[in-house]
This record gives structure tokens, sequence and C-alpha cells, in this order.
């Protein structure tokens, strides 16, 4: 479908035009665009996300009733449909009623008060932040798993031979902790370029494309604008680089798939 123009069922059969759709990908400036916010989303949650989540298993790695109660705690948000997420921070990120503009306000600090999701310079890191707090406790899971398939005895190891926490960490728990390490890395990049349900429940894709999201795009190109075939070749390119992205991301890590 990808080197066709179709624009659906209504618009008749699907007329051949080769490699012309790619092309047009090329020089289309709303999609370097939106390449462009993918990009800055990606990071954004990635860093923040596996930092933070690693973090907070550093913590509650101990199974302790106490951490188990604040690992449901940070879990909790996961399991919330994003739409139910989105509303919610739709409340929280009001310029007018927001709770953030209303702290912000409280704090002395009301020249920071703004439009987060109406301001072109704020919008998509206002998106990738509700999806780094939705995402946070899953991955947080994933690096407590790995931690505690680590040996005792190798910290224990370490401790005998004088080794203090960061040179622990440095040499003994983040070496085993690379495949664990891996798979957050992929998945939280997967998530990020596919957070389709949340950008079209939060913005979808404004103000003037500053949200738009490859997924978001590809959607909007098909059933917006009936361009099934353009859409089809931008599919076949987000395809592409997510192959792309997490084969680097394991062959960096050095992970065995």
């Amino acid at each position: 479908m990808s080197l066709t123009d179709w624009e659906g069922v209504a618009g008749g059969d699907p007329s051949f035009v080769g490699l012309s759709n790619f092309g047009g990908l090329a020089t289309d400036g709303i999609f370097r665009q939106t390449f462009s916010n993918n990009v800055k989303f990606t990071l954004f949650v990635l860093v923040a996300q596996t930092v933070v989540s690693l973090l907070l298993a550093l913590l509650l790695v101990k199974n302790t009733r106490v951490n188990v109660f604040y690992r449901v705690l940070y879990f909790f948000p996961t399991i919330i449909s994003s739409v139910s997420v989105a509303l919610a921070w739709i409340l929280m990120y009001d310029p007018n009623i927001g709770a953030l503009n209303i702290l912000l306000e409280r704090a002395g600090l009301g020249g920071l008060q703004r439009s987060w999701l109406g301001d072109r310079g704020t919008a998509i890191f206002s998106l990738a932040f509700v999806q780094f707090w939705q995402h946070t406790g899953q991955v947080m899971i994933i690096f407590i798993a790995g931690l505690q398939a680590i040996p005792k005895e190798l910290y224990e190891a370490a401790r005998v031979e004088g080794a203090n926490r960061w040179q622990t960490f440095r040499y003994v728990t983040w070496p085993l902790l690379a495949p664990a390490a891996a798979i957050v890395v992929a998945y939280t990049t997967i998530q990020s370029f596919r957070a389709f349900d949340l950008v079209i429940a939060l913005t979808d894709g404004g103000p003037s494309y500053a949200t738009e999201i490859l997924s978001t795009w590809i959607y909007h190109v098909a059933f917006r604008d009936n361009n099934f075939g353009y859409a089809s070749a931008g599919a076949v390119v987000f395809m592409v680089i997510l192959g792309l992205l997490t084969a680097l991301q394991f062959r960096v890590l050095r992970v065995d798939r």
C-alpha cells in the first residue's frame, strides 16, 4: 500500500506510484517536525524514566512490607488507562484552575505560569512528563527483578575486597543489570514512539503540530486526510526506525538477545 496512491474505499481503486510517497516524506516539513517531536519526547522519557526508576529500584529492592507498599503505589499509575490519565493531567495543566499553576503562584513563581499544553515550547515536554509519570513504576519493577537476580555472594566478596558503594555498583551491580537495562531502554523507546492514545487524548497533536508524533501523524494522514498510501509509507519508515533503534540499543549494551 505504501507504493500506491489510495484515498480509501470511497476513493476508488489504488494507483501505483512507486517510491513517490517516500520521496514526499523526505521533503515534508510536517513529517520532519513530527519526527523531531518524537525524538524530544523519547529522549526526555528515556533519560528521566531510566534514572528515576533505577534509583527507586535500588531503594526498594528489599522485600519488606514498607517497600512492597511503595512498589504498589509507584506501579499503580501503570494499570490506569491512558485516557483516564490524560483527563487527570488536563486538569493539572489547566492554565486557569490547574494545580500546577496554582502551586507556582503560591510559591511566588507566578512568572513561570503558562498554558502547558497550549504553549509550543512546553507542550511536548508536558506530554513526555505524563508518559514518564505513568510508566516509571513499571520500569522500576523490571529493575528490581534484575537486582534480585544478582547473587548476594558477589556483594559479600566486594565488601571483603574493600569496595565502597559506588565501586560495588559500577563493577558488580551495573554489569549484571545490563540485560534488564537493555529491556528497559528498548521498551521505553518503543512505548515513547507509540504513545498514541496519550497524545490523542491530551492534545490531538496540537498546537500547530507541536505534539504530533509519528504514530498520531500516521493516523491523521490516513483517517483525517484519507491519504492511506502516504500514511502507509510513513508507517514503513516508522517501523524501520524502531527496528534500527532497538538493534542499536542492544548492541551498545552488548546484550545477547
